[in-house]
């Protein structure tokens, strides 16, 4: 799937007061609690059906050479049965990546929400900083990144339907990606 940029120029921001923009930011904030809590059942009820989940690899390119991520590869690319899959697979002995479990803690600042052609939809853009810990005597990890989601509202309130994930390097120094940004 290729990765389109998206040009934030041509949308217009809400107010930070605006309800929506609260509705939005308070959303992000409980989807963050839902996977510090590793309630990854949970956290499906909050993504929409067509939901498409984008982490691509990031390169270092030359000023002006127009890209910075790999064309056609990501760490992840997923819709909601492959991420369903792997939520089923935490359940099982088989998700050795995650025994013992991670110890999580997303960080979300930098919220901001802008308008689209569609009126049940927002853009938002954060910073997200997670933090993960694994058993006794490993280094913990950070790991800096810039979301961009589209929020869809539904009968049951808002819902994840895009996010592309945009890390802050081109090299992801954690043993594996068995986590959600």
């Amino acid at each position: 799937m290729a990765v389109a940029k998206t040009d934030t120029t041509l949308m217009r921001p809400l107010r930070y007061s605006d309800e929506r923009h609260l509705e939005a930011h308070q959303f992000l904030v409980d989807e963050s609690y839902i996977l510090d809590s590793q309630r990854y059942d949970e956290w499906l009820t909050l993504l929409t059906d067509d939901i498409q989940y984008n982490l691509p690899v990031r390169v270092t390119t030359a000023r002006g050479a127009g890209f910075d991520t790999a064309k056609g590869m990501s760490h992840f690319d997923e819709d909601k049965y492959s991420l369903s899959m792997r939520v089923a697979r935490f359940a099982t002995e088989h998700a050795w990546t995650e025994d013992p479990p991670s110890r999580l803690r997303h960080y979300i600042t930098n919220v901001r929400t802008f308008n689209t052609d569609n009126e049940s939809e927002l853009f938002v853009q954060s910073a997200v900083l997670l933090f993960r810990s694994r058993g006794d005597n490993r280094e913990p990890y950070l790991v800096s990144a810039l979301r961009e989601d589209i929020l869809r509202l539904q009968d049951e309130g808002l819902k994840l339907a895009r996010r592309l994930v945009l890390v802050d390097e081109s090299v992801v120094r954690m043993q594996n990606l068995a986590i959600f940004l």
